[in-house]
């Protein structure tokens, strides 16, 4: 057995440091990731385009145009600010500036190009995957990967019909010593796990209450509502408060939660729950913020053990010294994994057995910055399924099954019940008031299709 796990980190941390030298174009002395690029045929890289790019997609459009088996052809936003700044970013990475096409329903038809990166608001995932799908393109789709459990499925669907790879952005599924950690509990570290608690802390300010105003010259309001109904602008909506409304967001329990309640379904090796239960609410500010800023979710999976998620918006005290994290808790002992690159395993007397630090897998001596280096092994194992039909860390049926998880807690929320579960499928079972938040309406013509 410990032969077993001494090769298997011995591969992680040599997928690692090769990884993070691709990354930052440390495959031959003195070559930067743009000259190398140079080197490989254009009919080697893949073509990328990057759907919403203000902020987590502007960091992905960094890492994407790092990638030397990777060009950025085309920058899709409504936002003509925050698409030229991308595209002037990504310009200075890959030596060609990307072109810019704002409408994804054109961008999908392009035949020069290959992938498309969504990184749009949540209520844009699904349907702008299901898009790209339909035209035959892959996709790299950032939790959560549906705004609600219907796409989640209709998504799926699309994948097994049009035969496409679809990666989820939960990229710890790629993290070396993440992977090390999951595979450690697997291998009994600490005896059969039965409990993962998991959580996420911040002290987000309140957005206030919103008053209607002109759209501004620079956005194109049309296109950013897409599959949405209509709804007037007000000027505290764009670009991030939309988490926290319902119509278009999924609040912090699909933002941040997903995260780490993936991690905590990879550990405890289950899919769908048998109940659901959530408390919470909006406690902190009197505004237009409608999803909780506290919540915790319960997920019962019978005697395969149990699931809870934390989520403090506003109120950012850690939870066991991390501000996110995951803590399993098993026969002999427990394991925990904060949001960094490392894991620590305690006895049933709460002494350290092991602690591996953040990044000590990954050569960082030449790396101007780290964790990029770390995202870039779930980049490059997008590339890998796309390219070599390679298993993905974080296929789209997994990513729906975690997805899945928050969503059903959010609705036990809105539904104020307790959720029975088909642990086959995921569905609810004999709850109307529950069922209604199964799927959203949409405006007309903008409905997805499987």
């Amino acid at each position: 057995m410990k032969k077993r796990t001494n090769t298997r980190r011995d591969f992680i941390r040599k997928t690692a440091i090769g990884t993070a030298a691709l990354s930052v174009g440390g495959i031959l002395p003195g070559f930067s990731a743009a000259s190398y690029r140079q080197i490989i045929g254009a009919n080697e890289r893949i073509r990328v385009a990057m759907m919403g790019v203000n902020a987590r997609g502007l960091a992905l459009s960094q890492n994407f145009s790092l990638q030397p088996n990777c060009e950025i052809v085309y920058v899709c936003d409504v936002d003509t600010r925050a698409a030229e700044k991308c595209r002037a970013a990504v310009e200075k990475n890959q030596q060609r500036r990307p072109k810019a096409e704002p409408d994804i329903r054109k961008l999908v038809t392009y035949a020069d190009l290959d992938a498309l990166v969504v990184a749009a608001p949540d209520h844009w995932h699904a349907p702008a995957a299901i898009l790209a799908s339909q035209a035959g393109k892959h996709v790299y789709l950032e939790k959560p990967c549906s705004h609600n459990p219907h796409e989640g499925e209709l998504l799926v669907a699309a994948q097994q019909k049009y035969g496409n790879v679809i990666q989820m952005g939960n990229q710890r599924r790629s993290w070396p010593n993440v992977m090390e950690g999951i595979q450690a509990l697997h291998d009994g570290a600490i005896g059969r796990p039965y409990f993962a608690k998991t959580w996420y802390t911040n002290n987000r300010a309140s957005i206030g209450t919103g008053k209607a105003a002109a759209i501004p010259e620079w956005l194109n309001y049309e296109l950013w509502q897409g599959p949405a109904p209509r709804r007037p602008f007000k000027d505290n909506l764009i670009h991030y408060n939309w988490h926290w409304f319902w119509h278009w967001g999924t609040g912090e329990a699909l933002n941040n939660g997903t995260h780490m309640v993936d991690l905590a379904r990879w550990g405890l090796q289950v899919d769908y729950p048998e109940k659901v239960s959530s408390l919470g609410g909006r406690y902190r500010y009197q505004d237009d913020w409608e999803t909780p800023d506290t919540q915790v979710i319960q997920l019962d999976f019978g005697n395969k053990g149990l699931i809870s998620w934390e989520g403090h918006s506003c109120n950012g005290r850690s939870v066991e010294g991390s501000s996110v994290g995951v803590i399993f808790y098993g026969e002999t002992g427990a394991l925990q994994i904060n949001g960094d690159n490392g894991y620590t395993i305690y006895d049933l007397k709460n002494q350290v057995i092991k602690r591996v630090e953040h990044n000590a897998n990954v050569d960082s001596r030449n790396l101007t910055n780290p964790s990029q280096a770390l995202d870039a092994g779930h980049i490059q194992n997008f590339f890998d399924g796309i390219k070599n039909g390679g298993k993905l860390h974080a296929d789209i049926l997994s990513g729906h099954m975690s997805t899945l998880l928050v969503q059903l807690g959010n609705i036990a929320q809105r539904s104020g019940s307790l959720l029975h579960i088909n642990p086959a499928n995921g569905h609810i079972l004999d709850n109307p008031g529950a069922q209604q938040y199964w799927r959203r309406e949409y405006e007309p013509g903008w409905e997805p299709a499987g």
